[in-house]
């Protein structure tokens, strides 16, 4: 069998795909990748069919050894790449033979990298995904990150179909000072005043140190909700609602003190209220901000909304007609 040996799991590094979509009337978010745009590109520069599992790390990537020869790929973050200790670039296929180590030592900018391997990551699916979930321990590679001494099945490569250009710069992530997130009000805004809930969208909020693949929880301001008294079912804290279900990239604000953007491996419904959703376009944009960096969000509508996955649809045909891959 041919295997990926993890040398170092990095700080968490998780096997991911395109997620456990269609499950959650039994409570199982998707999980899968949290920068898709970064992802689907990994797997384009090596190859492989849609869907493929890679490596998703943040900030301190895996060393990896490899025990054959393959095409692989770094995307999303802007990082440090070393290949047997000699500097490689990012966003194009790299080639690598047995023996060879490659490691992500260093992020820059941004928060998460993507490795792909021709073949793909081959641990068996669950729920039709090959995605880690950790918070239940299913999925991936034993449901956990990576640790040292983990050997990782690989799939068959198919090195033919591997792009020989690399992505154009300007067709790669930016990683803005402030990152401005669209947002579709809605769900329980009503539980803010029209004060609180502008004061919302004119705050500069900064990332805590809470931030994961299940939400990343802001400071930076205060927010009142409108006084009532609390419905049987719901808690005492102002922002309990009688139960609800959380789409992913939904927010809460406990306490009205500090917001929690919530993702992929968020539980799927709760009794905090959800004032709007972060539009999915823009959840790539959550998945690179780190720790310590600024967020704004920026009220938009349904149609805006749609608007924007069509231009991120299209952004993708448009990259995959440069690297001379299918754009469908």
């Amino acid at each position: 069998m041919n295997e990926l040996i993890v040398r170092s799991g990095g700080l968490s590094t998780t096997v991911q795909d395109a997620g456990r979509h269609g499950q959650y009337a039994i409570g199982m978010p998707p999980s899968g990748a949290l920068d898709l745009y970064s992802y689907e590109i990994a797997n384009v520069l090596v190859g492989n069919p849609r869907g493929a599992a890679v490596l998703e790390a943040t900030y301190l990537g895996p060393e990896l050894e490899f025990t054959d020869a393959r095409h692989v790929a770094v995307t999303g973050a802007d990082c440090e790449v070393v290949i047997n200790g000699q500097p490689a670039p990012t966003w194009q296929p790299l080639r690598v033979e047995a023996g060879d180590v490659l490691a992500v030592p260093r992020v820059r900018r941004g928060a998460r990298p993507y490795l792909a391997v021709a073949g793909g990551i081959d641990v068996p699916p669950y729920l039709g995904s090959r995605s880690t979930y950790m918070l239940t321990g299913i999925g991936g590679f034993h449901g956990r990150a990576l640790n040292s001494g983990d050997r990782l099945p690989l799939g068959a490569a198919a090195p033919a179909a591997v792009p020989s250009a690399e992505l154009p710069g300007e067709l790669r992530p930016d990683f803005p000072e402030v990152t401005e997130l669209r947002f579709i009000v809605g769900l329980c805004a009503y539980r803010l005043t029209t004060d609180a809930l502008r004061s919302f969208l004119d705050t500069e909020w900064r990332v805590t140190k809470d931030a994961d693949r299940v939400g990343y929880r802001l400071r930076g301001g205060s927010l009142e909700f409108v006084e009532r008294e609390q419905p049987f079912g719901a808690g005492s804290d102002p922002a309990n609602v009688v139960d609800l279900g959380y789409p992913v990239g939904s927010v809460q604000v406990p306490g009205g003190d500090e917001p929690i953007v919530l993702l992929n491996d968020a539980v799927t419904g709760g009794g905090y209220a959800t004032i709007g959703t972060v539009i999915s376009a823009d959840r790539d944009l959550v998945a690179q901000t780190r720790t310590g960096s600024r967020v704004r969000f920026t009220a938009v509508d349904l149609d805006a909304a749609m608007a924007a996955r069509q231009e991120r649809r299209a952004r993708l045909a448009k990259a995959r007609v440069a690297l001379d891959a299918d754009p469908s």
